[in-house]
């Protein structure tokens, strides 16, 4: 038998055809990728699974027992129908198979095994067509060693339609029968210390143990793995940028220029911080830090002062932001701050992917001469055809729109350049260790002086239909005391939508509920019901999302701005970053469908002037859902910093992560960051005093494999770029 390592390539272990068919189901390449494709729970012989909790129209994993089969010719077409029902003992299902009367010879009455396939319903019955199945050995020879054999846990695998989970086992224990030696990446005392079990074992229980025992402890080591490599990965990111040389940007006289001209009073953290980024900015490796801080707390002033930092010695800065919208505003907003002495001089510019041919040649020209010392775009940033002059600082705006890759490409066309991470979804602690661990974290919780605070209540028209008229009187009244309000759409036209179309950047599904409703209020709709809405004659509505050509989008927030619009009927493109002091008021329709740091984002566009905010969180989510769980936490705080930790809890770190952080949610197998919290945190303690004492892991060999085989060769790469 062949001897493999966990870095052997596929097909040299299974076959070309099966590596193909692991490729296109799973994404796997190597033996590694293979044997962390763990079970997702263990299911016994002796067992069956309740088939009255089936869900209709999902792929399911039983256990169960024949109950009876039997096949008929049938009527409409040629061949005959097989059906073969099967139970738990209190309910029944059934399977049916087209031409395949030789499968009546295994399926008899008390025969048990595994049967895959998606629920369907035929005249109110459930069933399966066409499943596949693998039948328990007969019942003479599993009689010989009856206690082992049913006691025996079989894994049970995440499958697709064309991989079932025991087929996924016998490929596994094909490849753990070759499998050599592994290296351990965890070191020996810590190891002991925790009662962990070698590499090798751990992997070998996970897949095949002998008794329902020995998972755990199997679980148990390869979270410690999952946690002690990716720390160890973030760490040694951090070594890598700090073993690059920076260019020093001292401090100078723009920046007390812009400092003499603020018209207000900078807070004690937005001090505090402006002071670690303003040391940063002077050190010998270039800064990597995130800053983050409520809706409104200051973090694009203290970005700000960073850019002028590094304008004085010449060097420009990119701003990179979620949204064509978003970045508009914030060259706006930019040029505003630095007031008419200033900015004339660092000539803010603004790059995007839809400005006209000619517009975009001016603006690149004024980025690659270096003339614009600060430059602000989308994704229209990282194309080839850009070019800096002197890149110097590199500004990410809402890091949770953009993954790891995308920072370091932007980094990459500079020689070092500094790079600052902004957000304002507040980080839970082991979040921020788990996916920004290789930066320096800031936070601005104090808010600046002159707001007027933004109540928040829930309009529950599961209980009060009657409630939801009562949110347009109280936008007219709000526009009739000269005050403009946001109204908060999930998707662009309810009646179109489609899972890709329902909005311009994701929002929550209600997960909770078994068959969703359909989106009822789109920005068609419910511009449509303020164009003949009594209370609303004399009152200007415009609309706004993502489709719109640019130019349209710009025009639209410049009169919202100006007070030309009263009442703007936008998607999410409105989430972030856009600044209407007068804005007073926002109704966000089926906020049940939004995730928890969304509503709270989207809030924080009113109440930031001297008006005081209002915002109502409409929901047709019943008490007691999860969805409306959501909802009700977000009226219950404006504490973003609580509701991180909130919404950690309610929806787990899968959907917190994000798709975006390459190369951290692929590799968080079994850690849960909720749960895990003190492990990851001891994993990190250990991780560093690894590195300290072994900068190259040359000592390390196995820590320093598995690092390359769990961040994975494309975001390694990408992580090399800064």
């Amino acid at each position: 038998m062949p001897s493999f390592s966990l870095e052997s390539r596929l097909d040299g272990a299974v076959g070309g055809k099966t590596a193909s068919a692991l490729d296109r189901a799973f994404g796997m390449k190597t033996v590694g990728d293979l044997v962390a494709h763990y079970p997702r729970r263990y299911a016994r012989r002796g067992e069956l699974t309740p088939i009255s909790s089936l869900p209709i129209g999902e792929p399911v994993t039983i256990v169960a027992e024949v109950k009876r089969a039997s096949e008929r010719r049938m009527q409409n077409r040629k061949g005959s129908l097989l059906e073969v029902v099967i139970s738990d003992g209190r309910g029944d299902l059934s399977l049916t198979f087209f031409n395949q009367s030789w499968r009546i010879k295994d399926l008899h009455p008390g025969r048990r095994g595994i049967f895959a396939g998606k629920v369907g319903e035929y005249r109110g019955a459930k069933q399966l067509a066409h499943p596949d199945y693998e039948l328990f050995e007969d019942e003479d020879t599993a009689r010989l060693n009856a206690q082992a054999y049913a006691n025996l846990p079989i894994p049970i695998y995440p499958a697709t339609a064309s991989i079932a989970s025991w087929q996924f086992k016998k490929i596994v224990d094909l490849v753990l029968d070759g499998l050599g030696p592994v290296p351990d990446p965890l070191p020996e005392p810590l190891r002991e210390r925790h009662g962990l079990l070698d590499a090798r074992t751990a992997i070998e229980r996970i897949h095949r143990p002998d008794f329902e025992d020995q998972i755990e402890q199997a679980r148990e080591t390869l979270r410690w793995h999952e946690a002690f490599v990716l720390q160890a990965a973030l760490l040694q990111q951090r070594q890598f940028v700090r073993a690059l040389a920076a260019t020093k940007r001292p401090a100078g006289s723009l920046l007390e220029r812009f400092d003499a001209a603020l018209l207000f009073p900078r807070t004690a953290d937005q001090i505090t911080v402006g002071e670690q980024i303003e040391h940063d900015l002077q050190g010998d490796w270039p800064m990597n830090r995130l800053v983050q801080g409520e809706v409104g707390s200051g973090k694009t002033l203290v970005a700000l002062r960073a850019m002028l930092q590094v304008a004085e010695s010449g060097g420009q800065s990119a701003l990179i932001a979620p949204t064509e919208v978003l970045a508009a505003q914030h060259v706006r907003s930019i040029a505003r701050m630095l007031g008419p002495q200033l900015a004339p001089e660092l000539m803010p510019t603004l790059l995007t992917g839809q400005l006209t041919a000619a517009e975009r040649r001016k603006a690149a020209l004024r980025v690659a001469s270096g003339q614009a010392r600060i430059v602000v775009g989308t994704h229209a940033l990282l194309s080839e055809s850009t070019t800096f002059a002197d890149l110097g600082l590199v500004v990410v705006d809402e890091q949770h729109r953009f993954g790891v890759e995308q920072r370091e490409s932007l980094r990459a066309k500079g020689a070092s350049p500094h790079a600052l991470v902004l957000t304002a979804t507040p980080i839970p602690r082991t979040v921020a260790m788990t996916v920004f661990g290789d930066l320096d974290v800031s936070t601005i919780r104090t808010m600046p002086a002159g707001r007027a605070g933004i109540e928040t209540f829930v309009a529950p028209l599961a209980e009060k239909p009657g409630w939801f008229a009562r949110v347009w009187e109280r936008i007219a009244e709000e526009v009739g005391q000269e005050r403009q309000a946001f109204v908060v759409c999930a998707a662009i036209d309810a009646e179109s939508a489609t899972k890709d179309d329902t909005a311009d950047e994701p929002v929550a599904d209600a997960e909770d509920e078994a068959e969703p409703t359909r989106t009822r209020w789109g920005v068609v709709q419910a511009g449509d019901l303020l164009s003949r809405h009594p209370a609303f004659t004399d009152i200007r509505v415009e609309i706004l999302h993502g489709r719109m050509p640019s130019d349209e989008k710009d025009a639209v927030m410049q009169a919202f701005a100006r007070g030309d619009i009263d009442v703007l009927v936008a998607t999410t493109v409105v989430e972030v970053g856009v600044d209407v002091p007068n804005a007073s008021t926002m109704a966000i329709l089926e906020a049940d469908r939004f995730g928890v740091s969304q509503l709270h984002q989207l809030r924080g566009r009113v109440g930031r002037g001297g008006v005081p905010g209002l915002c109502l969180l409409v929901t047709e989510a019943p008490a007691g859902s999860s969805a409306r769980a959501r909802v009700d936490a977000v009226a219950a705080t404006l504490d973003g910093f609580a509701l991180a930790e909130v919404d950690l809890e309610l929806r787990g770190e899968g959907d917190v992560l994000g798709d975006a952080q390459s190369g951290v949610r692929s590799s968080l197998r079994l850690l849960r960051v909720v749960k895990d919290a003190d492990l990851i945190a001891e994993a990190r303690i250990a991780a560093e005093k690894i590195l300290d004492e072994d900068p190259t892991l040359s000592r390390h060999l196995g820590l320093a494999a598995a690092i390359e085989r769990r961040v994975g060769m494309e975001e390694r790469a990408a992580l090399a770029k800064s």
